[in-house]
């Protein structure tokens, strides 16, 4: 996403796999949300989404995903064909073979064929392998596991069986009900997901209500004790699929591509026309003389101190590297414990008053961790901001808060993604630069954060540095960065105990109702310069 937007390409993104959904079955539900806030952002920021099926389209509705087109899957109609059919390979006697073939693993829920335990005259076949097995052979005694199978000895084992049967919930399109149905074989599959699009009740198949097990069981015993049905449905299945080939499938995906550029192209459009005001000026394209960082204790540069003593952060470090290409004047106005009404408000008044070229912004953490943040007014509050520094000409860098990964942190992770998600509509609708720092998974890492925990390591200032100059286009800055990585590989251990140090000093401040940053003024609340060999402190920018 982030080099495609760097390129002014469009984006298509393919909807495949349930995560969310994934992350229940496999124990792990207090994650779910998290995945669907992550799946919400991922697609919402795509040109185009591409879903395999109706269940995934209306899935995707709910978190808020829009720009969807249905793409569904072509099927191998030669090699999946009822003429591979043979009466010997199942080794059948009387008995009707119903058979599986997928994954075995817990979002198949292939456990709950135990339902057709004991239905008379049938016989389990269940094809693949997965990390489940062995816990199913357990518990389907009765069942003739053939292990995973692939090409035309598939096709074969596929096509010999009577009934088809499915039952994972979390099926986005579900590929095996296609070639089954190819295959004329009928199919009995769960009522949810993708094979709402593939199986026609009454038609070509039955769909059982979702968990329901006495269902499931009923719905097999009937194609089970009527052949004729059987044939009918089988017959059904293969004439619905013969048009479904892998050439018109690509066919369809590359309109799918044209459509995505129509639209990325009305998008620019769009944006250039709501972020552009043709009476005001626009910034100069690589003009960078004046520059000044907005925000609070990450942008003031807390555990990051120079061999000075004095503090140095991600933005003073982007500060040095624009200056390299030919002499910038630098304001920090940060201040440790802001939140987006200060930066909103005295920052932003002392930044228009210093007409800057260039203003990086990082806000919202200190108001995210309390209770109950109003997470749209202030995207609100701060896309006002940022119009405001656009009309007056300057370009901005918009960083998009973040956390540590740490379990702690795990709390507050759904109000900062939905944070991260206003930004980026501000971003688009103001033409500011973003910096999703969501597409920095390394910054989460233990040691890129400083020894309370807080705020971000000289390492970590580093790393956020490097990735703001690449984004704004700073010459060699992922190479320098590399560099720089070099020389810092090995940094000394942090001796120091957290909680008498940090937590209960902080805990105290605000049990008396006080805060870091109280008294203090910002550390550069002027322009410095910085060039070749010299910094001078209150030194003004020429007229432009």
């Amino acid at each position: 996403m982030l080099a495609a937007n760097r390129l002014e390409l469009p984006v298509v993104a393919a909807y495949q796999t349930d995560v969310a959904a994934y992350a229940s079955r496999y124990g792990v539900a207090l994650s779910t949300a998290l995945a669907e806030q992550h799946i919400r952002r991922l697609h919402r920021r795509a040109t185009m989404t591409l879903v395999p099926s109706g269940g995934s389209e209306a899935q995707l509705a709910r978190l808020g995903v829009d720009r969807m087109r249905r793409w569904g899957r072509g099927v191998d109609a030669e090699l999946f064909h009822p003429g591979r059919r043979s009466g010997s390979l199942l080794r059948r006697t009387d008995g009707v073979v119903v058979g599986y073939v997928g994954r075995l693993a817990p979002e198949k829920q292939v456990e709950d064929l135990r339902a057709l335990d004991g239905l008379p005259g049938i016989r389990l076949v269940i094809i693949g392998d997965g990390p489940s097995r062995a816990k199913l052979e357990a518990l389907l005694p009765h069942a003739e596991f053939r292990g995973h199978l692939a090409g035309e000895e598939l096709a074969a084992v596929v096509a010999s069986f009577d009934v088809f049967v499915h039952p994972g919930e979390s099926e986005t399109f579900g590929q095996t009900l296609q070639e089954a149905h190819a295959s004329g074989v009928p199919v009995v599959a769960t009522g949810r997901g993708g094979p709402l699009d593939l199986v026609r009740m009454g038609i070509d198949g039955w769909l059982y209500r979702p968990g329901d097990l006495a269902d499931l069981r009923m719905r097999v015993a009937d194609l089970a004790g009527d052949a004729r049905k059987r044939r009918a449905f089988g017959c059904a299945g293969r004439e619905a699929v013969e048009q479904r080939s892998w050439s018109a499938a690509g066919d369809q995906l590359l309109a799918h591509f044209d459509d995505a550029r129509a639209l990325h192209s009305a998008d620019r459009a769009s944006v250039t026309v709501r972020a552009r005001r043709p009476e005001l000026p626009q910034p100069r394209a690589g003009v960078r003389r004046r520059y000044i960082a907005l925000g609070d204790s990450l942008t003031e540069g807390l555990c990051d101190p120079a061999p000075d003593g004095t503090l140095r952060g991600w933005a003073d470090r982007l500060a040095l590297l624009l200056a390299a290409e030919g002499g910038l004047r630098y304001a920090n106005l940060a201040l440790r414990s802001r939140r987006v009404s200060d930066v909103c408000g005295t920052q932003l008044q002392r930044a228009r008053a210093l007409q800057p070229d260039l203003v990086s912004i990082l806000a919202g953490a200190n108001d995210l961790v309390k209770p109950w943040p109003d997470v749209r007014r202030m995207a609100a509050e701060l896309e006002e901001a940022v119009a405001r520094l656009r009309a007056d000409g300057a370009e901005v860098l918009l960083v998009t808060p973040f956390l540590p990964r740490r379990r702690e942190a795990v709390l507050l992770r759904r109000r900062f993604a939905a944070f991260a998600d206003e930004l980026t509509g501000v971003a688009a609708r103001t033409g500011a630069t973003l910096l999703d720092t969501d597409l920095l998974p390394l910054l989460g890492e233990r040691r890129n954060w400083g020894e309370d925990l807080v705020h971000l390591s000289s390492r970590g200032h580093r790393l956020l540095a490097y990735r703001a100059a690449e984004l704004l286009g700073v010459p060699h800055a992922d190479a320098l960065g590399l560099l720089d990585e070099s020389f810092h590989g090995e940094e000394a251990a942090l001796r120091m105990q957290w909680w008498r140090r940090h937590a209960l000093p902080w805990i105290w401040r605000r049990m008396r109702g006080r805060y870091a940053g109280e008294g203090r003024t910002a550390k550069h609340d002027d322009y410095v310069f910085l060039g070749r060999g010299r910094v001078s402190v209150g030194e003004r920018a020429p007229e432009a």
